[in-house]
């Protein structure tokens, strides 16, 4: 990837992290508290990887980048907000988000609910007064991100994770429930960004299939970096799938890596026939892989395997 692109990169994040915290809920003058600990779990340093890929999707496909980066921004209002439930007591009970302490440590387990809501009626607040979109593309993009939340969605997979993960499972199951929980979410990215720039019902469907795959890949990755054992290395607790019924544990580092190929594979022709063959949004995807295996376009076999025995940090899945 050229330095052009990283430094364009750079300056999308910039301005992502600058509307974030203009666009956050801001709670009533008398509760700093609850207006820090909104911060805390919306603003945590991460790759903004969500937002990237809604903002580089519709201006590629002829939308307003000033949309795109709203639209963006509820998307990581409601990634923060996943982030904040995953790591409470009741759920996965972790002590380390984004290199730092989690929400409900910080600030509290009420608070940290009261974040998380906040934030995603942030997210649905933000997406209803973008001014460049219609009445009609504002709520489609309100009812595709409150889908990926949903039952079928977040919500599911999240359920599915907490009662299913430690019984046996088969390879079709889990695949399925991550399907829910990471898959959703970058589907509702990339699909938004298609209704910023106002595509057909063909394009969007492509984009769909993309993130699905993408987001089956991420998952897999995330469970690979679960066996590590330094924690601070990659920003979060590790070792939370322990007794969980896993890809991993099926199939094996690298068993899982080749899967981890064949996902990255189907994404990438789904937006070669959107984009052509040398994307940004390609780009994008191949830098994220590449801050774990290092720079490669596209990710050669040898390089996930590498991963697969030695991940080299977190990929932004935060």
């Amino acid at each position: 990837m050229s330095s052009d692109f990283k430094l364009s990169l750079a300056d999308y994040r910039k301005r992502i992290d600058e509307r974030l915290g203009v666009v956050l809920p801001t709670p009533l003058p008398s509760q700093g508290a609850l207006e820090r600990a909104m911060r805390a779990g919306v603003m945590a340093p991460g790759k903004r990887l969500r937002p990237l890929i809604t903002v580089i999707a519709a201006e590629d496909l002829g939308g307003s980048t000033s949309a795109a980066i709203d639209a963006g921004c509820a998307v990581e209002m409601v990634h923060a907000a996943s982030l904040v439930l995953d790591d409470l007591p009741c759920m996965d009970n972790a002590t380390l988000r984004r290199g730092l302490a989690t929400v409900h440590l910080e600030h509290g387990e009420d608070t940290a609910v009261l974040v998380a809501v906040g934030a995603l009626a942030g997210s649905t607040q933000l997406l209803a007064g973008i001014p460049e979109l219609s009445a009609e593309a504002r709520l489609e993009a309100i009812a595709i991100l409150s889908r990926a939340v949903g039952v079928r969605g977040l919500v599911g997979g999240q359920f599915e994770d907490l009662r299913g993960g430690p019984s046996k499972r088969g390879v079709a199951e889990i695949a399925a429930a991550n399907g829910l929980k990471t898959g959703s979410l970058f589907s509702a990215a990339v699909e938004i960004g298609g209704v910023v720039a106002g595509v057909r019902d063909g394009v969007k469907a492509e984009l769909r299939t993309f993130a699905e795959e993408l987001g089956h890949a991420f998952q897999l990755m995330d469970d690979l970096l679960d066996g590590r054992k330094d924690a601070a290395e990659i920003g979060k607790d590790v070792g939370q799938d322990r007794n969980k019924s896993t890809i991993v544990a099926l199939m094996g580092p690298q068993g899982t890596s080749r899967r981890i190929e064949r996902h990255m594979a189907t994404a990438g022709r789904s937006l070669a026939r959107i984009f052509g063959e040398r994307s940004r949004l390609q780009g994008l995807v191949d830098h994220a892989i590449g801050s774990v295996f290092g720079p490669a376009t596209p990710v050669p076999a040898r390089r996930v395997e590498d991963f697969a025995e030695n991940p080299a940090q977190e990929i932004g899945l935060a």
